[in-house]
């Protein structure tokens, strides 16, 4: 096993990869309670029964496409990253493609499996390890610093240290509140815990802020260990029933659907895949090594996931917190794959890593990210716009392939402005032309 995951090349242990995979599932499995509810369209009123999911196999179907999509990437690429549906995606798919849109969700799911069957594809002929390889490496690095600013911004909003104002969009959340209070006790005592370089830190962390949360009742004590899994037989295969009438799928609102799928999941993946990467100092003379099988291991994730009956199954960038704990290799992923097939049965323990808990690790990853920030020159204006635009619209837009695409599409502009037009790889033209049209046709 260490030498399959080359854990000597790694500088590794088992201990750090169980803990690295142990701190990432714990990150991310949040997901397994919103991606149900969300799917599920629970808390919208007059919404009839046949436009929702049923949420106990959305529950079931999120945690196998969580597994399956971690364990091929953690045994095939061998990258310490771990795969759910994504969040983002999943907010599209309930409300602009089913509530707005009016489109079946089993439909929907229809369009998540072509938008993963596309991926296979373009992963196989290379054009999507070509694309990433050409980005240049101080946009890498602005990709990486972003989605630390995003995952901070998260982690304060799950926490409700920022809230919405109605005034200035943003504002600090009530400080005197018992759950505010409990994220920032977990602050505090991560950040000791990381000034210490104790190992696992962040793991430890959030274990300390979630037992000190039930003592003072402000997280749930589980009502019991183990629970019988539910059936997903209501969502299993749905994505095959739009096949039975093709004037679903052959107009020009199902091509919006899938076009959407396939532009946030190539570049939210694209981003976490770099940004995680980077994390763990695996880049390689500008290059992710062995790009395309992490790329496919996301495309068969999505495949599986809409066969399971959920929306867009992609990495992770929670994944960094595995990443800061000591992940550096497949390993820590296999064991995240298998805590999240294990969650099905042990739910109930899971209510007490709430969005308070897990927000001091978002938090203290994403200012170990932000120390990208170092290596983009920008004293070099050209370079400097459209990294500050990559970084800056991440967390204000909530979206990482927004952020990407808006710098992407000033880096050619300022480069050629600049006179160093013979530095851009042909891709970025390409990349620039394609955000153009997305902005015009397909974004909302």
């Amino acid at each position: 096993m260490k030498k399959y995951f080359d854990f000597k090349g790694h500088n590794t242990t088992y201990r750090r990869e169980i803990i690295g995979g142990l701190t990432t599932f714990l990150s991310m499995a949040y997901v397994l309670a919103v991606n149900p509810a969300m799917l599920s369209l629970q808390g919208i009123d007059g919404v009839p029964d046949d436009m929702k999911m049923d949420m106990n196999a959305v529950f079931v179907a999120t945690a196998l496409a969580a597994f399956v999509g971690t364990l091929i990437m953690g045994v095939f690429a061998k990258y310490p990253i771990a795969l759910a549906p994504g969040m983002g995606l999943n907010a599209f798919f309930a409300f602009s493609v089913v509530l707005t849109m009016g489109i079946p969700w089993q439909t929907a799911l229809t369009g998540v499996l072509f938008s993963g069957i596309i991926f296979v594809i373009l992963t196989l002929s290379g054009v999507r390890e070509y694309i990433i390889n050409a980005i240049p490496m101080e946009m890498k690095m602005a990709v990486s610093a972003g989605i630390g600013f995003f995952i901070t911004f998260v982690g304060l909003q799950g926490a409700g240290i920022i809230t919405s104002d109605e005034a200035t969009l943003v504002s600090l959340g009530p400080v005197h509140d018992p759950g505010v209070l409990l994220a920032g006790f977990g602050l505090l005592v991560t950040v000791i815990l990381m000034a210490k370089k104790v190992p696992g830190a962040i793991f430890f962390g959030m274990i300390i802020t979630a037992v000190t949360g039930v003592i003072f009742s402000l997280v749930p004590m589980p009502e019991g260990i183990v629970s019988a899994a539910p059936s997903m037989a209501p969502t299993f295969g749905a994505a095959f029933e739009a096949f039975a009438e093709p004037s679903q799928l052959f107009n020009t609102q199902f091509l919006i659907v899938v076009l959407t799928f396939l532009f946030v999941d190539f570049f939210d993946t694209a981003g976490t895949l770099v940004g995680v990467a980077s994390q763990a100092n695996l880049i390689r003379d500008n290059k992710l090594p062995r790009a395309g099988r992490a790329l496919l291991s996301d495309a068969f994730a999505t495949i599986s996931g809409a066969i399971f009956g959920t929306s867009t199954t992609t990495s992770y960038v929670e994944s960094t917190a595995g990443v800061a704990a000591g992940a550096r290799t497949g390993f820590a992923s296999v064991v995240s794959a298998f805590l999240f097939l294990s969650a099905i049965f042990f739910s109930p323990l899971l209510v007490t890593f709430t969005s308070e808990v897990t927000a001091p690790a978002l938090i203290i990853v994403g200012a170990l990210m932000a120390s990208n920030l170092s290596k983009i020159p920008f004293n070099q204006f050209e370079i400097a716009v459209p990294a500050f635009l990559t970084v800056f619209l991440m967390p204000l837009s909530y979206s990482i392939a927004t952020g990407i695409a808006i710098g992407f599409i000033f880096y050619p502009v300022t480069m050629i402005m600049a006179g160093r037009r013979k530095e851009i790889h042909p891709m970025m033209y390409g990349l620039f032309i394609i955000f153009i049209l997305y902005f015009v046709f397909v974004s909302e």
